[in-house]
């Protein structure tokens, strides 16, 4: 039997700013019996969803009492090496607020160049190198969260993304997965780390854009893993004693075994 009754996938952006409406930010639904629909923004002046009206939507569903399950395609955490440079606690809630005092990329008017220019926050005192991989990203072949202005790069959707993650959990009641732990409670929605990479190419693309296919991917592929069975599978991946460890700080993608 399904563990959820809803599912949302949603393809990231870091361009810009919190307040600007942007093409590459995408949501997409799905139920247990229904394709995934792409979820517009509210009426109004913006064609395209906003980072700040994404997590504001997020907190909507998410208190509506539905087991959802949201997939976001950004890194949640950094690599163990950023945690032992700086001498942070090994806990993803004081690491979510320590990034947000020095990378207020949620400000108004702020882009993730600002703070890495020194414009805004204190980046430069929590840094990372691009070698620096966290063991989901070396497994599923995905670039470091410090690797910008690359190609495929997920850094500055990261470095956008994390102070929202620290929003939508202080005004919900959301699992976070597996930094709450990697057995999720029945009947309690869940937020997951998604690389849609590694379903896209699964499903027909249509008439989708490669920004609303990825969404549609993450939001179909959750419905189906739960639907047959495997996503249990997926949420208790095979992992030794210390890389279990270390993945309870680092956070892991769901699908990577």
């Amino acid at each position: 039997m399904p563990a959820f009754e809803r599912y949302i996938g949603i393809d990231y952006s870091g361009a810009e700013t919190p307040d600007s409406s942007l093409r590459g930010l995408r949501m997409y639904v799905a139920d247990g019996t229904s394709q995934p629909v792409e979820i517009p923004p509210p009426d109004g002046p913006k064609k395209y969803w906003t980072r700040r009206g994404i997590a504001e939507r997020l907190v909507e569903l998410l208190a509506e009492g539905t087991p959802t399950l949201v997939g976001i395609d950004h890194s949640f955490s950094f690599p163990l090496r950023y945690f032992e440079k700086y001498g942070l606690a090994h806990d993803w809630t004081s690491f979510l607020k320590d990034f947000q005092h020095h990378w207020p990329t949620d400000g108004e008017h702020t882009y993730v160049d600002f703070v890495r220019d020194g414009d805004h926050g204190n980046g430069a005192a929590r840094t990372g190198k691009s070698t620096w991989r966290r063991i989901a990203e070396i497994r599923s072949g995905a670039k470091s969260v410090f690797h910008f202005d690359v190609p495929g790069s997920v850094a500055k959707s990261t470095h956008s993304g994390l102070p929202w993650l620290h929003y939508i959990r202080l005004r919900t009641a959301a699992h976070f997965w597996p930094f709450d732990g990697w057995e999720i409670p029945a009947g309690r929605s869940a937020v997951v780390e998604a690389y849609p990479a590694l379903w896209s190419k699964s499903y027909a693309k249509e008439a989708r854009d490669g920004h609303q296919h990825d969404a549609y991917s993450i939001a179909r592929w959750l419905r189906d893993a739960d639907s047959n069975g495997s996503l249990s599978h997926f949420l208790n991946p095979p992992l030794e004693e210390r890389e279990r460890k270390v993945a309870g700080i680092e956070g892991w993608i769901l699908g990577v075994i």
